[in-house]
């Protein structure tokens, strides 16, 4: 059965975002530093048409999510702040399904990228992307506010923690707003490396 994760870098202080993110600066203040292991990764190079990077410990991270995903969900945030960044060959390679009020007509960009605009909920979104995967998993892309209506509503089976040792000293925290309650998290492997630490959980039901 496939399953519905979400897997984000985030800084030592759990946030996925500097402060003052937008379209005219994504993740915000260096936010981007805490996906540098994955940056210089060869999947992740290949993944936007380029060549070279580093085949170690986080590359074989990174394959193995692009390698599980058969489709994404992504609020309307993420993707402004994408759109305007991402390259022509979108790093995707599948369908992905956004969260917005306003409809939009699909947007398919080379390499099997296609961005649907979904404006009736999270949760017909989420069916979508699941009838798209067929038997791959459904990755919720993010942003924070996304991964958490998810989390609340009981619909994560798994997620990645990719821990940078960066400090961001403000911005985007993954889990504010969340309470004691909200879910429950099962450790299942760590995975060290010189630029970050992988932690996979399980939710528990």
């Amino acid at each position: 059965m496939s399953k519905v994760f979400f897997d984000v870098a985030v800084s030592l202080a759990g946030y996925i975002a500097g402060p003052n993110r937008g379209p005219r600066n994504p993740l915000g203040d260096r936010g981007t530093s805490v996906h540098h292991w994955m940056f210089q990764t060869a999947t992740f190079r290949k993944m936007i048409g380029m060549q070279g990077g580093d085949t170690g410990a986080d590359d074989a991270v990174v394959g193995a999510v692009f390698e599980r995903s058969g489709a994404y969900v992504m609020g309307r945030h993420m993707f402004e702040e994408g759109e305007v960044g991402w390259p022509e060959d979108a790093p995707f390679h599948a369908p992905v399904f956004v969260l917005t009020h306003t409809a939009r007509e699909p947007w398919p960009r080379k390499g099997g990228t296609t961005f649907h605009f979904v404006t009736d909920g999270m949760k017909n979104a989420l069916e979508q992307a699941k009838a798209a995967a067929r038997e791959k998993d459904v990755r919720i892309s993010g942003g924070a506010q996304t991964i958490r209506q998810y989390l609340k509503a009981g619909l994560i089976d798994e997620f990645t923690l990719h821990v940078a040792p960066v400090i961001l000293g403000a911005g985007v925290s993954l889990f504010d707003h969340m309470a004691p309650g909200d879910f429950e998290a099962q450790q299942l492997a760590v995975i060290p490396s010189p630029l970050a630490t992988h932690i996979t959980y399980r939710i528990a039901r």
